[in-house]
């Protein structure tokens, strides 16, 4: 049975979709749209195609398609040229839809591309990853990755629809079904003291019978928050708390070059540097740092740099950061487990022991 959550935005409302097999309601959507004469394309990347390649067939039919290669390296301008490009050859035009069938890469990359093709274009979110399912397919930021630092050119474009299928995480790897477990222990700690001691008790696994009831929890929390704060434009709190551990990860992305580290594994060493960071302002307890840690290391994902980074990089990396404001850096840290805020002015230096204490140079 499919239960379906509601993002209720006025105008740019939309459902959210999860149950164990939506494909033949991704077929409906083409089908329909086709029989109507608008034109629909797809995108997505080589490992699903390889993996998946039946389930894609049956949701897509002979829909054209463009599979580019997996990992943040397609989430470049070349990549976008290349997914611009292939809608103007198959004649996209604005009562057309774009299917970004994929993890987080696709869907930001499909996402912004939708947002930049004839300056809006219907798209929907087909996630085929944890990560995906839990965060990045919900709530229209889309984007792409530039030299200077993570996702700086994108737009808020929110998909028509998401649908969540839980039976394709039976072929995900098991670092990338790891890379997911980080946003969802993200969500525990941001919002859900709750979920974060469920993980704590019994780390997420493919074969988790509570899989589909926590991907549908995080949905939930973020729904609310986008609802709340749509473009990231409060004050204080707001859309922002979705950051938590990304000021941290993206910076360890960026240093280390796109794809040594997977995002959801970047974002897990930001999770216990925030953590940590929380601690030195007097938030959390010593005790509650070891707790992020052992549920972080419980997922099989580090807790530290796999090897050192300089931490100049790093910091130049951050500086780079879309939460920069008025030339500094807008933490989200923790005010307890499950509650997190939005802090301006943080000492530079405790940003940087943080940082040294989980591998910086």
């Amino acid at each position: 049975m499919a239960e379906t959550l509601k993002i209720n935005l006025a105008e740019r409302s939309y459902a959210i979709h999860i149950a164990a097999d939506l494909g033949t309601e991704v077929r409906h959507e083409v089908t329909q749209r086709t029989t109507a004469g608008r034109r629909v394309a797809v995108l997505t990347d080589t490992n699903f195609d390889q993996a998946q390649s039946a389930a894609l067939r049956a949701m897509v039919g002979e829909t054209p398609m463009l599979i580019v290669e997996p990992g943040e390296g397609s989430k470049s301008l070349a990549g976008l040229g290349r997914v611009l490009d292939f809608l103007a050859e198959h004649k996209i035009d604005r009562g057309g839809a774009l299917f970004a069938v994929g993890g987080g890469v696709i869907g930001d990359l499909g996402g912004f591309a939708a947002a930049s093709w004839l300056r809006g274009i219907d798209f929907f979110q087909v996630p085929t990853t944890l990560l995906a399912m839990v965060d990045s397919s919900v709530g229209g930021k889309t984007g792409i990755n530039l030299a200077a630092g993570k996702n700086l050119a994108g737009a808020f474009h929110q998909p028509r629809g998401v649908f969540i299928s839980t039976h394709l995480l039976a072929t995900l790897p098991p670092r990338e079904f790891s890379a997911g477990a980080a946003e969802v222990i993200k969500y525990g700690l941001l919002g859900d003291a709750g979920l974060f001691d469920d993980l704590e008790k019994s780390p997420l696994t493919a074969a988790s019978p509570t899989l589909a009831a926590l991907i549908r929890r995080c949905c939930a929390l973020k729904a609310r928050i986008v609802e709340a704060d749509e473009r990231e434009t409060a004050a204080d709190g707001g859309r922002a708390l979705l950051n938590l551990g990304h000021t941290f990860g993206h910076a360890v992305e960026n240093a280390a070059g796109y794809g040594e580290y997977l995002h959801g594994e970047a974002v897990a060493i930001g999770l216990c540097a925030a953590a940590r960071l929380s601690h030195k302002l007097g938030y959390v307890t010593a005790a509650d740092v070891g707790r992020v840690e052992r549920v972080v290391a419980a997922h099989a994902l580090p807790v530290r740099l796999r090897a050192p980074l300089a931490f100049g990089d790093l910091h130049a990396a951050m500086t780079r950061d879309k939460k920069v404001r008025a030339g500094g850096l807008r933490m989200v840290v923790l005010k307890r487990l499950g509650e997190a805020a939005t802090q301006d002015g943080i000492s530079p230096a405790l940003i940087e022991e943080s940082f040294r204490e989980v591998g910086a140079a």
